[in-house]
Parts: structure tokens; sequence; C-alpha cells
């Protein structure tokens, strides 16, 4: 199977790309919009990956006017503008993961940082625990709660395919202590944690009640980083609708000396798995 790639990015990259050339020629983007007798806001959307699709010939006017003469680093631009207009498997998803889809940028993100205070991540769920958790929400129609439940579970994929992101969890006790569904569905769930938390890309670390007020008594919330340099990293968190992203680097350095000071307070992954299994055994005893 083919990694799927996230337009988003590669959108992002383009136009980060074009800035970069624009600033490489000192011409601003009045003389560019003049010089190619284009309307003012063409050019500015695509600046700002604001529109999906930029078109080859709009692409070659611009390269040759900024003076982009290498046929290796033409051909890369347009490669970015091509992938930027397919469409990811989340894109038959739409109505579960809303316009902006955290799939997409999960899908080339390289390490993923994510702090749960409530259910088990996402990307760590069972089918059955997943299903128990929309059953719980407004979601009740039996179709939409499956279709929710197979969109979760192809998300997983990142974390077993060839070259896997790296996820990095701080799971509060009170995720693990929360019943969904039956003892059944719980006992699976803590089962597939443990064999989740011996994958060489998964840390996973409890924050127990034992460690009392700690930094992350907030919101639930994930940290992306990608490989690319020109793809900065982002903040996603939760929210009672679609989620927030969040891009401004002080938003994320704050998130980020959260997430640290919260994994800082947590059981080590060897005691966190030692803790998922105790409450593995108080299930299979009950």
């Amino acid at each position: 199977m083919q990694r799927p790639h996230s337009p988003t990015l590669r959108r992002r990259r383009l136009s980060a790309e074009l800035r970069r050339a624009r600033s490489n020629t000192n011409l601003t983007t009045t003389q560019v919009v003049k010089q190619l007798k284009w309307a003012a806001g063409k050019l500015s959307k695509i600046e700002n990956a604001e529109t999906q699709t930029v078109k080859a010939e709009d692409l070659d006017k611009l390269m040759d006017l900024y003076e982009v003469s290498d046929s290796a680093q033409r051909e890369a631009l347009h490669a970015l503008a091509k992938d930027a207009k397919l469409r990811g498997w989340w894109s038959n998803y739409r109505e579960v993961f809303g316009p902006q889809s955290l799939p997409d940028f999960e899908a080339e993100a390289s390490v993923i940082r994510t702090f749960e205070s409530s259910v088990i991540p996402g990307l760590l769920q069972t089918p059955a625990y997943a299903t128990a958790v929309f059953e719980g929400g407004r979601y009740t129609g039996v179709e939409e709660i499956e279709r929710r439940t197979r969109a979760r579970m192809e998300r997983r994929e990142i974390l077993t395919r060839f070259n896997p992101a790296k996820f990095r969890v701080v799971l509060d006790e009170a995720a693990l202590r929360r019943s969904m569904g039956s003892r059944e569905v719980m006992t699976e769930q803590m089962q597939h944690l443990l064999y989740m938390a011996r994958l060489p890309n998964v840390d996973l670390q409890v924050l127990p009640f034992a460690a009392g007020a700690h930094a992350a008594l907030v919101a639930p919330f994930s940290i992306l980083e990608f490989p690319e340099p020109l793809d900065l990293p982002i903040v996603f968190v939760d929210t009672a609708t679609d989620g927030l992203f969040l891009e401004e680097p002080e938003e994320v350095e704050q998130h980020t000396v959260t997430y640290s000071d919260a994994q800082g307070s947590a059981l080590s992954t060897t005691q966190s798995a030692r803790f998922i299994a105790d409450v593995l055994k108080t299930l299979e005893s009950e």
C-alpha cells in the first residue's frame, strides 16, 4: 500500500517555496500581479495556500518571472502542485473529520505527542472501544457510529505502516479507569494498549492520580511534527466540535512545554506498562 501524503502540507510547502523564490528576486506581490496581469487576489491565495489548485501554466509563469531555471527544482514544484490536488482516504469521511482534517496532517507526521485525560487516544483504540465512545455521545444512529468507527480505525495505520510515525503519549489514569462499554471491551482495550506499547515507535506513559496537580490540567491536545523543515509543527486541540488547529510558534511552544512537564510527572514507560497490566488483572478477575 502506497503511503498517503498530506495535500494540505504539499500545498503549504509549494506556497512557502514560491514566496521564497519571489523574495530572492526582490519582487513585491504588487509587481508580480502587474507583470502577469492577474487579478489582485490570485497571487495572495497561492502564497497563502488558500487555493487547492495551482495551474501548471500559472506555476510556469511564476517560475519564469522568479528566474527559477533549474530543471529539478521546477519539476519538484510541479510535483508539489500535482500532489496538492490529490485527495487522501479521509476525504471519504468529510462529515466525520470536518473540512480541516487531522488525518490530513497525521499522514506525513514524523512525531506525534499526545496528552489525553479522559479516554484512550483514538490512534490506540480498539473497534469495540471506539464504538462505545461514540455511543456515549450524540451520534446515536447505528450506521453513523459504524462509519465513525471505521474512520478511526483507518487512522491507526500510521502507527504500523512502513516507516511509521513516532507516537508519544501521556495518558491520565482516568482514561484507564473510565469504563467504556462492557468489561470485555475494556479488557480487550487494555490488552491492545500493552501490545501497542511494545512497538518501538510507541511510548506510552501513564499519569497517575497520585501525581496530583500537574501542568496538563487542560483540554487534550496533540503536537504534530514533520520531517520537512518547511512544514512547521502544529497543535491540535480536541473540542466539542471538530477540534482546533494552532500554528503560531508561541502556541506550539507553550503546548510543547506543557507536554514536557506532564511527561515529567508521569510514570516511565516500563512502570506504565506494569500499571496497565495491573488494571487488566483487575478487569480479568471481576
